[in-house]
């Protein structure tokens, strides 16, 4: 069940996701609103803003060219979000250039 999982997530963040969260929540960039963990469909999305359609994914070594990845983008594209993937270690190490390309996503349309 999804929301059991993103419960689960939500209650063990890795580093990278707890760092950007304390950029994204209380509507901090942009004035846009950021859920964590959010359930879409089968899957469970890291960051997701409903008035942009857009959703972040941070992801570790673990996630390294995975076809299950590449079809998971596939799904949630086709359904008309965008989606962003970091990698936990540019989290980390480059928040701000992060936060730029995040900014710049949530200016273009759709």
């Amino acid at each position: 069940m999804p929301s059991t999982r993103a419960r689960e997530l939500r209650s063990n963040p890795t580093d990278a996701e707890r760092r950007l969260w304390t950029q994204l929540r209380q509507r901090q960039l942009g004035g846009f609103r950021f859920r964590r963990q959010q359930p879409i469909g089968t899957y469970v999305v890291d960051f997701f803003c409903s008035e942009a359609a857009l959703i972040i994914e941070i992801d570790g070594g673990q996630h390294d060219a995975s076809e299950r990845d590449a079809a998971r983008t596939r799904w949630l594209e086709a359904r008309g979000y965008r989606v962003l993937r970091f990698w936990n270690n540019e989290v980390l190490a480059n928040i701000e250039g992060v936060l730029l390309t995040i900014r710049r996503a949530l200016t273009l349309p759709p």
